[in-house]
């Protein structure tokens, strides 16, 4: 128990938050780690796909209280830009209710599945505390202004029901069947052709925030469409059988 865990296999990579009996409540040493692993899986151009996971009853608590405004190496929401920023696609796989801070790195990821049965809150306000620019953002565009406002500005905790009608989750299923659901979408997501995956991607968020890169898109679809990997999408379309993408 402890640090989080970064583990590879070919396509995906999980990393996995390992304080379940402190509710895997974020210390500054596991900041530090998450950030380390997203460097890693950023890194290596075969890594598709990235789970975020937790062990036990709770998905995460978000940072200590006890430590926020104190000085650390590494900033918290520097760590979740850096998530929502990964170059793989991203999933937050929630066995669990999700608290404070680790709202936003849910909302980083680039999909959600939860549980029947949890629930999340942001206490920012109740505690004092001023949130980021890009949480706030987050927020704002994954569930607009009027639902920002009412979990920021009330402190209001919600059932999995609420998080899933106001696009917190975007996928919400009986406890017994996260796993299965979690496996089928990581499955079809690493056998997508990596170019066009991870670019529509990226520029997908930056569209979100009004940063997008014209230019860099154009790159993206001229390297896309000189690929190796359309024309064998193609082919496999034509012949009614699964493509076999190698990324180039």
């Amino acid at each position: 128990m402890g640090i989080p865990e970064l583990t590879i296999d070919g396509a995906v990579a999980h990393i996995t938050l390992r304080r379940p009996g402190q509710a895997n409540r974020l210390e500054p040493d596991d900041l530090a780690a998450i950030a380390a692993h997203i460097e890693e899986v950023n890194a290596r151009p075969e890594v598709l796909v990235l789970v975020l996971q937790a062990e036990g009853k709770y998905f995460c608590s978000g940072y200590d209280i006890g430590r926020i405004g104190a000085s650390r190496d590494v900033a918290f929401d520097e760590v979740v830009n850096a998530l929502e920023d990964a170059r793989p696609v991203t999933i937050a796989l929630m066995q669990g209710s999700v608290y404070g801070g680790a709202t936003d790195f849910a909302l980083a990821c680039d999909f959600r599945l939860g549980v029947e049965g949890m629930d999340m809150f942001m206490p920012a306000a109740r505690l004092g505390l001023h949130f980021y620019q890009r949480g706030l953002e987050r927020y704002v565009t994954r569930l607009g202004l009027d639902h920002a406002k009412r979990l920021f500005l009330t402190a209001e905790r919600i059932d999995a029901g609420e998080m899933k009608a106001i696009g917190f989750l975007t996928h919400l299923v009986p406890p017994a069947e996260l796993a299965a659901v979690g496996q089928r979408l990581v499955a079809t997501l690493a056998g997508m052709a990596p170019i066009p995956l991870v670019g529509m991607k990226k520029h997908l968020n930056h569209i979100a925030r009004g940063t997008l890169d014209a230019e860099a898109l154009r790159h993206d679809m001229a390297r896309s469409a000189a690929s190796a990997d359309l024309r064998e999408g193609q082919r496999a379309w034509a012949e009614k059988r699964p493509p076999r993408f190698t990324g180039s």
